[in-house]
């Protein structure tokens, strides 16, 4: 395919960076990425912003994403997290087709690149102890130490197949990069490309008992597939010498790039895998699925849509320095979506019973469903002289502003009529019993011929029809804005919100009982819910997605 110079995207700087590539012959048109995700964890919105990068990146430029699945490190992987990677990037509305690989894939072949290395003068095998390569690695004015950096090449060549055979413990031997102990970057001072660890790999069970290093593999990997540009977090670019220098001296058949952009940081969250794993198993969430998590498991089960992700991920753009993004803006673009998506429902929160006097008998009212899209059309609700509304749009004693149901005063229900509280009933403690109130029969909705004004709308549920629900109310799981700068001697627990789950009594609308989990709706004047997986016949739960505009609250 011809590449059109004139018309290549320029969204931000990884696309200048490629547009120079592909002007000045480096890569032919077929722009290739990858999406590498280690399988030891669930994904989180960080890597929502990464996949946008990566796949959208190929789309941009009409080439290819691949899925990789870096799984290097046999002790903390497994299947589980594969499936899950597979399903939250589908679920973002993104697909690999069929290039979908493992790093274990190429176990064999990058063997074999260490052992030219070795052979070449450029690896050797080590035999000091990770603490030991720590004290010895220097500093700014003193390079690192090895002993054993001459080793003789057929020495190293042996030592390095018997590793391989499983003759040595664990953290005993390692193979380091031969390249400079004296350089600045300390990446760069004869890094450990494997190290022995006598596990059980998930895919390739106890084949292998030496692994190699992240840095090592990564650029073989991408080298392996073709990879045009590996695009990365900024965390990696003091790596990006290491990356040049294997690529450079390994038999590979593509010359990869990486370019490295600033990674996501939205206040009030921790994006550590390691940390988010801790969380699950110490019970402070109820999985990798809670939907306090920051993962796009536990994301999809709040109820955020998948188009908000990718628009977010779109607003806050590609930069190449670190920045903080509010939480709030994640959220605007949530109810961005479910505003314009959302079927509209009539719920009550901790239901105070209104009795209708005067009002015999039931009807059927109409009621939009969503007033955004007009194809959504209307639904009927049963209405009856006893209904309930939520306690917070009655006050006995009103402050300033409150514009609801009082004592002697008029409210409508919303698509309804207007009633007016006649007597308020008071149970022993004191507490609401009930209203009593009258309509007006003549205010009916669509059809009011009285030419009443009253000052609030509020929603209602009919006391026959309701069916009984558990609000779970979501706010953020840390208190702290900024995870990324604790105070010394501080940890993330530290700040873990006491109230950021909070349940409340609610009545619904009786379709609401049988809507899907994941579906969304607006319940009128409170938030935006969807229906939890927990649920069942006996008990059904609703988690807030996310809060309407913020209006008038009761004190």
């Amino acid at each position: 395919m011809a590449i059109d110079f004139e018309n290549l995207p320029a969204n931000h700087f990884i696309n200048a960076l490629i547009n120079e590539d592909l002007k000045n012959g480096r890569y032919d048109s077929k722009v290739h990425t990858r999406f590498p995700p280690e399988p030891n964890g669930y994904l989180h919105i960080g890597h929502a912003k990464a996949i946008a990068i990566d796949f959208g990146t190929a789309e941009q430029y009409g080439g290819l994403c691949n899925l990789r699945m870096d799984d290097t490190n046999p002790t903390k992987e497994d299947v589980e997290y594969v499936d899950a990677i597979k399903e939250d990037i589908h679920w973002l509305g993104y697909d690999w087709g069929d290039r979908f690989f493992y790093a274990s894939d190429y176990f064999e072949w990058m063997y074999e690149q260490a052992v030219g290395l070795i052979k070449k003068g450029l690896a050797y095998v080590c035999e000091l102890t990770p603490e030991q390569m720590k004290e010895m690695r220097g500093d700014l004015t003193h390079p690192a130490v090895s002993p054993y950096r001459d080793r003789p090449v057929e020495e190293s060549l042996d030592l390095f197949a018997r590793m391989r055979a499983g003759e040595f413990p664990d953290g005993s031997l390692t193979l380091r990069a031969k390249i400079d102990l004296a350089s600045p970057n300390f990446n760069m001072r004869d890094p450990a490309i494997y190290r022995i660890k006598h596990a059980t790999h998930h895919r390739t069970g106890d084949k292998w008992c030496i692994y190699p290093m992240y840095d090592f593999a990564h650029p073989l990997e991408d080298a392996h597939e073709c990879i045009t540009h590996s695009l990365c977090s900024l965390e990696f670019e003091d790596h990006r010498p290491l990356y040049d220098w294997v690529i450079n001296n390994c038999d590979v058949p593509c010359r990869s790039r990486q370019i490295e952009f600033a990674r996501l940081n939205i206040t009030n969250t921790v994006m550590s895998k390691r940390y988010l794993r801790e969380l699950v198993e110490t019970g402070v969430v109820s999985g990798w699925d809670d939907p306090r998590m920051p993962t796009l498991c536990a994301m999809r089960r709040r109820g955020y849509p998948a188009a908000a992700i990718r628009q977010f991920c779109a607003d806050i753009g590609v930069a190449k320095s670190n920045s903080m993004v509010e939480y709030a803006k994640l959220e605007a673009c949530v109810r961005d979506e479910l505003n314009r998506v959302s079927q509209r429902r009539m719920a009550v929160v901790d239901p105070v019973k209104v009795v209708i006097t005067n009002y015999e008998g039931s009807e059927l009212v109409e009621a939009e469903n969503n007033p955004e899209d007009e194809s959504a059309g209307s639904r009927q609700m049963t209405f009856s002289n006893t209904v309930y509304i939520s306690g917070e749009d009655f006050m006995e004693e009103p402050v300033k502003g409150f514009k609801r149901l009082v004592p002697d005063g008029d409210v409508r229900l919303k698509g309804a009529y207007i009633i007016h509280c006649d007597e308020v009933v008071k149970n022993a403690d004191g507490s609401v019993a009930e209203l009593r109130c009258t309509y007006d029969p003549t205010t009916r909705s669509g059809n009011d011929t009285s030419g009443r004004k009253v000052k609030g709308t509020i929603q209602w549920v009919d006391a026959a029809t309701a069916v009984p629900a558990k609000l779970r109310y979501y706010g953020l799981l840390f208190d702290k804005e900024n995870m990324n700068d604790l105070p010394e001697g501080e940890v993330y627990a530290d700040y873990l919100n006491p109230d950021s789950l909070e349940v409340k009594d609610a009545l619904l609308e009786a379709d609401l009982a049988n809507a899907a989990p994941g579906e969304p709706y607006q319940f009128m004047r409170i938030a935006y819910f969807t229906k939890d997986k927990d649920s069942n016949d006996g008990n059904l739960i609703f988690n807030r997605v996310v809060t309407m505009k913020e209006g008038f609250k009761k004190k």
